[in-house]
């Protein structure tokens, strides 16, 4: 079976016959899946803004939800960064401004109150994924967990460094030379 890693890959390099189980958990998976969401929607609400301001009676608005456009890309291209948590917040404090908004426009005048009754649930819903993925994933990533590793007694050499000395001088057939004592002193 051709995997799809192998198309773009010289002749030359080794071949991928098969991947294993992926070390993303899911929080992991809901930060991508939400990250991809946010692209999707700031692209939307970027290049389509009137159509989403006439549905929600927002009208002369568009530069508003441009400007939420730009943000939820933002956020988008940080949930699929390695700082996932930075993008899942952020996204967190734009559902709070977008919450806002549509809260502004469920006034009685506004004959598109019930498209902004619907859009002020799913936004809330989203909030809700939103909060759950932000501290999953930053329970997962947390910085500092455990005792900090010191390594400074170790030289690298897993026994020791006159070990890897004498297994040079046995691979090369011949003695090394001596180290001089400026380099003993380093």
């Amino acid at each position: 079976m051709m995997h799809l890693s192998n198309i773009v890959r010289p002749e030359r390099d080794p071949q991928i016959i098969r991947t294993g189980p992926s070390s993303l958990d899911s929080s992991d998976k809901l930060a991508r899946a939400l990250g991809w969401f946010s692209l999707g929607l700031g692209l939307i609400e970027l290049f389509t803004p009137h159509r989403i301001t006439r549905s929600l009676g927002l009208e002369g608005n568009e530069g508003l939800v441009r400007a939420y456009g730009a943000r939820e890309i933002g956020a988008g291209v940080l949930s699929l960064s390695v700082d996932k948590k930075a993008g899942l917040w952020s996204r967190v404090a734009g559902d709070g401004l977008d919450i806002v908004t549509l809260l502004t426009a469920l006034r009685e005048d506004n004959p598109k109150r019930d498209n902004v009754a619907l859009a002020l649930t799913m936004v809330i819903g989203i909030t809700l994924l939103d909060l759950i993925g932000a501290n999953a994933t930053a329970v997962r990533h947390k910085e500092n967990s455990g005792p900090r590793r010191l390594y400074r007694d170790r030289s690298g050499f897993p026994r020791g460094l006159q070990a890897a000395r004498d297994n040079a001088r046995q691979v090369s057939g011949k003695h090394a030379p001596a180290l001089t004592h400026a380099s003993h002193a380093r």
